[in-house]
Order: C-alpha cells, then sequence, then structure tokens
C-alpha cells in the first residue's frame, strides 16, 4: 500500500508565495521622435523589462522609416503607412498630405533657419506638393521628381499604435504610452479610474481642457509646437499644401478615437481646415477639441468626456 506523503501547510504557503509574481505600476521615459516618450504599465518586473524592450524596438522601426530623408520606399512598413496616410488625404480633401515637406524646408522648419519665403518660391514648393502626384508601383512608393515626404504628422502615432498593441498581447490590461503628447491608453489608471489627459493652453503655460479616456489615442496639432515670430506675425510649421503658407484657422486640434496614427493625421487635416466638421463626420468613430484662432473651445464629432479648466 502507498503512503500518502504530507507536505506542513507551512511549508505550502511559503512556496506559494514564493512564486507569487509583484504587480505594480512601473514607469520610465525613452527619446525618441526628438522627445521624451514616457510608458507606465501596470505589470510584473519581467513583463515591464519585456515591454520596454519591444516598445524601444517598435520607436527605433519607426524612426529607422521615417526620419527626414528616408529612401525605403519599399519597406512594407512605408507602404502600409503610406495607404493610411492616403486614406486621411482622401477624406480630408487634401487638407492632410506627407508630401509638404518642400514647404517645410524653403519656410526653414527642417534646418531650424526660419525665414518668410517669397511668393515665387512657394509656388516652385507647390509643384512638388500633393499625393495624387504619388502612386505605388510593384509595391514601390513611387514619388514624382522633387517630391519629398514628411512623416511627422502621422509616423509617431503608428510607433504609439503598434507599440501599445504589442503590449497589450503579453496580457498587461492597464497602461499609457505618451510620446510628446501623442498618445494611447488602456485599462484604468495608478487611481482605478479612466485616464486624465490635460490639452494645453496654447497661449499660455496652462491646462484649457482635461479628456477623461480609456481604450483610446490622442493626439493635438498646435500653432505653438515649432514657430517663429516675424514683424508681429507666427509663423507656424504645419502648412496648408494648397496655398503653401501656415494654416489660419485654429490655434489647436486635439483629437480622439481608437487608433492613434489617425488621430495624429486627422488632428493635421482639421487644423488646416476651414471646414473641420465635414472632415471628421468621415471618421465617425472620432471627436476633437478645437480652439480657434480667438481662443474659442468647440467639441465637433464623437462625444468623449470633457471638462474645461479655468
Amino acid at each position: 500500500m502507498l503512503k500518502k506523503s504530507v507536505i506542513p501547510a507551512a511549508a505550502i504557503i511559503i512556496f506559494l508565495s514564493g512564486c507569487q509574481v509583484q504587480e505594480k505600476w512601473r514607469k520610465t521615459t525613452f527619446l525618441y521622435f526628438d522627445t521624451v516618450c514616457e510608458i507606465s504599465l501596470l505589470s510584473s518586473e519581467a513583463e515591464f523589462t519585456s515591454a520596454k524592450e519591444k516598445i524601444g524596438k517598435t520607436f527605433e522601426d519607426i524612426e529607422t522609416h521615417f526620419s527626414p530623408g528616408v529612401v525605403s520606399l519599399s519597406s512594407p512598413l512605408v507602404i502600409d503607412l503610406y495607404k493610411k496616410a492616403l486614406l486621411v488625404y482622401d477624406r480630408s480633401g487634401g487638407s492632410f498630405d506627407i508630401t509638404v515637406a518642400p514647404l517645410s524646408r524653403i519656410w526653414g522648419f527642417r534646418d531650424s533657419v526660419h525665414r518668410v519665403p517669397t511668393r515665387e518660391e512657394i509656388d516652385r514648393a507647390l509643384e512638388k506638393v500633393g499625393m495624387d502626384r504619388t502612386h505605388i508601383e510593384n509595391e514601390t512608393l513611387i514619388l514624382s521628381p522633387g517630391m519629398e515626404l514628411d512623416w511627422g504628422g502621422i509616423a509617431k502615432g503608428f510607433g504609439i499604435d503598434l507599440a501599445s498593441q504589442s503590449v497589450m498581447k503579453e496580457g498587461i490590461q492597464n497602461g499609457f504610452i505618451n510620446a510628446g503628447g501623442d498618445l494611447y491608453c488602456w485599462g484604468k489608471n495608478p487611481d482605478k479610474r479612466d485616464w486624465k489627459i490635460g490639452i494645453k493652453h496654447p497661449r499660455t503655460s496652462g491646462i484649457s481642457v482635461v479628456l477623461e479616456i480609456t481604450g483610446t489615442g490622442a493626439a493635438t496639432t498646435g500653432d505653438y509646437q515649432r514657430f517663429f515670430i516675424q514683424d508681429g506675425v507666427r509663423y507656424h510649421h504645419v502648412f496648408n499644401p494648397k496655398s503653401g503658407y501656415p494654416a489660419r484657422y485654429h490655434q489647436s486640434v486635439t483629437v480622439v478615437g481608437p487608433k492613434t496614427l489617425i488621430c495624429d493625421a486627422l488632428s493635421t487635416a482639421l487644423f488646416v481646415s476651414s471646414q473641420p466638421k465635414e472632415i471628421v463626420e468621415k471618421f465617425p468613430e472620432y471627436g476633437a477639441v478645437i480652439i480657434d484662432r480667438e481662443g474659442n473651445i468647440r467639441l465637433i464629432g464623437k462625444t468623449y468626456p470633457v471638462r474645461p479648466q479655468n
């Protein structure tokens, strides 16, 4: 007859305690996209280490493929993002356009030597602007002669989407990834509530509006991020692809919705357009907080919880 082995209860408790994985909020920062990138995850130490590696690798890939002067026009990653950019270009009537690099160059935003170009310079640059002058052939992105791409209005959001998806697939159910104001958050925050996201006031150091969101991306385009002032006029880096001049209708546009890359591109499109409501209606899962050129705040599209700040 077999004898049953007996393990003291105290030993069982010690064994189980030793196998427990401590899950807590862990934070770190990276430097990518010329900005500070912050991640905050509710995870074990091992999960957090793995997540940091995945996020860092993703951001590095995005920088490699979409930095100014990129030539990998047959990369599957580039083709994928080009198709997504083309979708927003088409639905926004050209208000979002990744071919505006020639305008950035003549206005001095490529080398930080800012200047107001002549009308003739702008007209020559506009001859090289327009996604209708691009196409895909044999899985390669083809540009017309002299064209340059500026992925700054969509690549960062793309990287955040890829990074957050990779982390969530590992089972991390609560987290936040922020790259210079473009972000994705899911689950609950450390207070076990939806995440609170502050929208910067475009003319002071304070906050204009607080959004309460989860399972959602957000991105802001503003005239205060990269600009110079000449003869009392503010010139910024967000160009109207039709006129060649900085867009003048708004001070700030924040878009909220399921994918950060769409939020990123759509915030630029709405900022550029004089009719942002018509554009956002074509993206029914997205909403926007618009601060117009007079400083008035209005909401368009899908409604998300918003608290204006004094």
